[in-house]
């Protein structure tokens, strides 16, 4: 684990390493260093935008034209299929299962500890960071607790904290100057954070306000501010976000905007404005809304002249959730695509995710990459372009993508394993081709019979599957049999990447 002492080591040697050819080097100016913008919905599946997804029933346009001004990768993989995770992977370069599985619950404690993050190492080259959106990984809640200890399920009162405290722990102390959000969309406090204060005292008992048109509302009980719209969210994100980009105009400063959205994610609340807007029900609605949201803020960076010095990457913490299965009866719509899984499944559906990026000048317009790639690996290709040299011990599992992005396409994949992990004990292993599934079964979202059956997925006695995603991306045929050497050699495999760091392998 990468220690701030670690960290402070290596800023001499950052100061004077190179960076990746063709990239820029560390103390450059801002119009050599690209800004760096990341979109990162939620619960978004593989299938639910129309550049993966020729059948889909949303319309996407901005992020469609997103993929088509930069790249879209087919096979991009999240670290698990809960949020909590993927984006601790994400911000640490660090697969989440060498620490935790779950998400973190109502008024939980940070998942981090002296961990090097993406921001603190953007802020050390320079950057000014900030983070909009959907937080979820945790505040020192216990510093401003005042009351007797509570059940989540049960909820705390407004009066078992005091709200004029700083709450430590969260984005400010991982490295981002600014904060803004309702850390959950759907976990109390239902009020807004800014930087590390309440905005406004959450004096009443959660209530859906509205009630969602499809799935549940999934809040969990505690404190409210009054007058909290649970539709109003993502609107002020996407204000806030825009906002935001238009202050660094006159800065000096290149910058870091990392927008994890609350949308599509329950409670789904589209405004009256995009409700009927898709063929895909009152989640496509959402995803449309989202789609919106994009829009917003690609327009912000052209209207204040950052389009082109701008890398913008757009992808979703894990698959979409179990109201996937109605909605394809329902509306003809898989948001899943043409994968196995769901939310929570090491099936692919669970963890492969839509991811585009877009920097003009290197990354080559409309085009597709097909290799196989991990959100993880963010940290090391981030590294790569900003001319800073990662320390040893810090993004374990970190590759860095930088050629993939100049569209080149090495003899040697950068990335040829990744382990797919949602909770304890049940883990997927990928290897080339080639996907394990280490346990009885890959799904942990209850599947229906009916789908099972309509799309040919029968009941399968083995206690492992080895699956050629090539020939078989939707997961149906179990090749285990056929072939038992290599599912015995990619489980030793999965073992030697659980015990060793893969950057360091």
């Amino acid at each position: 684990m990468a220690t701030r002492r670690t960290f402070l080591r290596t800023l001499a040697a950052s100061a004077m390493a190179g960076a990746c050819p063709g990239f820029a080097r560390p103390g450059e100016n801002k119009q050599t260093l690209p800004n760096i913008v990341i979109l990162y919905a939620d619960d978004m599946g593989y299938g639910d935008l129309g550049l993966l997804n020729p059948d889909s029933k949303i319309s996407t346009p901005h992020l469609d034209t997103l993929a088509q001004e930069g790249m879209r990768f087919t096979d991009a993989h999240s670290s698990s299929g809960i949020c909590t995770p993927s984006r601790y992977a994400l911000l640490t370069g660090t697969y989440h299962w060498r620490k935790f599985h779950d998400i973190v619950h109502s008024f939980g404690q940070p998942v981090f500890d002296s961990e090097l993050t993406l921001a603190e190492m953007l802020r050390h080259q320079g950057y000014q960071t900030a983070c909009i959106g959907k937080w979820h990984l945790g505040w020192d809640w216990t510093a401003i607790h005042v009351g007797p200890p509570t059940e989540e399920k049960v909820g705390a009162k407004p009066e078992d904290y005091d709200w004029s405290k700083p709450i430590s722990g969260g984005p400010t102390a991982r490295g981002f100057d600014y904060y803004f959000g309702d850390d959950v969309p759907n976990f109390p406090p239902y009020t807004w954070i800014e930087n590390d204060r309440v905005l406004a005292v959450p004096t009443e008992s959660y209530a859906s306000d509205p009630v969602p048109e499809e799935g549940a509302a999934e809040g969990r009980p505690g404190p409210m501010a009054p007058g909290w719209r649970l539709d109003a969210v993502m609107p002020r994100l996407t204000e806030k976000a825009v906002e935001w980009i238009a202050a660094q105009k006159d800065s000096t400063k290149p910058f870091f905007l990392y927008f994890p959205w609350t949308s599509p994610h329950a409670p789904i609340v589209p405004t009256p404005e995009f409700k009927g807007k898709s063929g895909a029900g009152p989640f496509g609605d959402f995803v449309h809304q989202s789609d919106w949201s994009a829009g917003q803020v690609l327009k912000a960076l052209e209207d204040n002249g950052f389009r082109d010095n701008t890398l913008v990457i757009f992808t979703s913490d894990n698959g979409p959730e179990s109201y996937a299965y109605p909605r394809i009866q329902k509306y003809g719509h898989r948001s899943m695509g043409p994968l196995r899984g769901l939310k929570r499944d090491i099936y692919e559906g669970g963890h492969r995710t839509p991811m585009v990026m877009r920097w003009p000048g290197v990354i080559p317009e409309g085009s597709v990459c097909d290799s196989l790639v991990g959100q993880v690996d963010l940290m090391a290709t981030i590294a790569a372009i900003t001319g800073f040299s990662l320390p040893e011990d810090a993004a374990r599992d970190s590759f860095d993508l930088s050629p993939l992005l100049r569209g080149h396409s090495p003899q040697t994949p950068i990335r040829n394993e990744h382990v797919h992990n949602t909770f304890a004990d049940h883990y997927a292993f990928r290897q080339g081709d080639w996907v394990l599934i280490d346990a009885p079964t890959g799904a942990i979202s209850k599947v229906p019979d009916w789908y099972n059956k309509e799309y040919g997925y029968p009941p399968d006695p083995h206690k492992q599957a080895l699956y050629n995603l090539r020939e078989d991306i939707g997961q149906r045929k179990n090749r285990i049999d056929e072939f038992p050497d290599k599912a015995a050699a990619m489980k030793h495999a999965l073992k030697r990447v659980r015990q060793h760091g893969q950057r360091s392998s």
